[in-house]
């Protein structure tokens, strides 16, 4: 191929995800009542109505762009990906937007909807036992095709235009400039590459806004271990999270703890058991990251209720709960796991409803 027809093809490669983009609304922006916390509202930036259903659609079109614009795909390029499913489902979307191959590395715990859905765009998925060694798997057969590697967990914070460019952040931040509180006290994400809180936080300081940035990371994770102790960068084998997307044995290249004000630590129970509690307020299915975001947004309300902070606070309902019916709304495999969610989801769902104040089950979520 000459240069002259290779850049003619890149020019079209990039026309085709502009013209997605552009015919792509933006996420909604949902308003959540928290009857026990006067004056505090929560908002769920809704991603799974992203084409491709999760907030990983953002990144997957980065990535894509970021290549095509370094010129390192080309019209026959073999697309390779480590992922624990959501942004392979997405990345696969615009292989196939692109007639490229796309070959998603997954651990072999992943949702078989997820597979389901790399499958249906198109996409080949090569499993492998040991979730830690996707990143390796993925560079091989990269380097086994000619391919190109798209390593979200190395260009995940700098694919995407912090200072806007309709980033989340700044998506965010306009959806609520007509709020009560068009400022949030709170963003609260969670970590996987790491792209989306770099992102979030580098968009704050860059405005000047008074708002801070947790982040929510499963218990099993490395990454708010990182926070407190520089020193850990990687989990002993073993040590993980039932808690797809989020999470993560080693510290990945994408994570900068520099812009994170803060980090809770979740417990898989707890993510699960708000997962389910948020499923019955909505009246639909969220997925388990979703849950951890909850949570620790729960725990931030009542720290600012006890201080006497009204406000609000904004955090992401990463990815519908249809690809997870076969895992987390599955009683057994929850109950073969050792997850006992159910206290956690009625002290949740508590959260939401409206109860006398001096009675004791609100006693019980707020001691």
């Amino acid at each position: 191929m000459t240069h002259r027809s290779r850049r003619d093809w890149l020019s079209e490669a990039l026309r085709k995800i502009e013209a997605d983009f552009n015919r792509s609304a933006d996420t909604h922006l949902i308003p959540l009542d928290l009857p026990h916390t006067p004056g505090i509202t929560l908002y769920l930036k809704d991603e799974s109505s992203h084409p491709t259903g999760s907030l990983k659609h953002r990144l997957a079109r980065s990535l894509f762009l970021y290549a095509l614009c370094n010129e390192w795909i080309g019209p026959t390029t073999t697309i390779v990906e480590a992922s624990s499913g959501s942004t392979a489902v997405s990345e696969a979307y615009f292989a196939r937007l692109l007639g490229l191959r796309f070959i998603a590395v997954v651990p072999e715990s992943t949702a078989p909807p997820k597979l389901d859905a790399i499958r249906f765009y198109g996409g080949e998925v090569h499993k492998v036992d040991d979730a830690r060694k996707v990143y390796e798997v993925a560079h091989h057969l990269a380097t086994e095709t000619g391919g190109h590697y798209l390593d979200q967990f190395t260009y995940a914070e700098r694919v995407t235009d912090w200072r806007g460019n309709n980033n989340i952040a700044e998506s965010l931040f306009s959806q609520l400039s007509h709020e009560d509180h068009p400022i949030p006290e709170w963003v609260v994400c969670g970590a996987g590459t790491g792209g989306t809180s770099a992102t979030i936080g580098r968009f704050i300081r860059y405005r000047r806004h008074a708002t801070k940035l947790c982040v929510a990371d499963p218990v099993g994770s490395v990454f708010h271990r990182n926070f407190h102790d520089p020193a850990i960068d990687h989990l002993p084998e073993g040590c993980c999270s039932l808690i797809e997307g989020i999470g993560r044995p080693r510290l990945e290249p994408s994570f900068v703890s520099s812009v994170v004000d803060r980090m809770i630590a979740v417990e898989d129970s707890q993510s699960i058991g708000a997962m389910r509690a948020v499923t019955d307020v909505l009246g639909r299915r969220v997925g388990g990251s979703t849950g951890t975001n909850v949570w620790a947004c729960l725990q931030l309300a009542k720290e600012m209720a006890e201080q006497g902070i009204s406000g609000s606070m904004v955090t992401l309902l990463c990815d519908a709960g249809e690809r997870y019916g076969s895992t987390y709304y599955d009683d057994r495999w929850l109950a073969d796991r050792g997850v006992e969610w159910r206290t956690e989801a009625s002290l949740v769902r508590a959260k939401f409803t409206p109860s006398d104040p001096n009675g004791p089950l609100y006693r019980s979520i707020t001691k």
